[in-house]
């Protein structure tokens, strides 16, 4: 009976077990960006709605809600036209200036046109 092959198997599995614990000691970013990534959706929508109009709003929203966003409309503000985005699974909406990559207006529920106010 040869161990060789046994061994290697536990080396290998003991490998990658614990492989990302010294990444995480050199490396703190690599802890603070997974827990970027837990928080929950209210608290993704508070985010957004605070860094409204703040330049890496719009990179936020790509982020946070990737594949989630279906276009309900498009109006006059920001640089030119903005675009109304909707989540379904969160009833919000959100308006989008792709010239300056920002949210200019968050609402509850869906909204196809938002105020000349709110999106300038």
């Amino acid at each position: 009976m040869k161990i060789a092959p046994l061994l290697t198997s536990f080396a290998l599995v003991g490998f990658f077990t614990v492989w990302d614990a010294p990444l995480k000691v050199i490396n703190p970013a690599l802890v603070q960006a997974s827990a970027a990534e837990e928080l929950s959706v209210a608290q993704k929508i508070d985010l957004l709605t605070k860094s409204k109009g703040q330049i890496g709003s719009g990179d936020q929203l790509r982020r946070f809600f990737f594949g989630d966003l279906d276009p309900i409309g498009i109006q006059p503000g920001g640089a030119g036209q903005v675009v109304n985005l909707y989540n379904k699974a969160n009833d919000v909406t959100f308006s989008y200036c792709s010239h300056f990559d920002v949210i200019v207006a968050v609402k509850k529920g869906k909204v196809p046109k938002f105020e000349a106010s709110e999106v300038k």
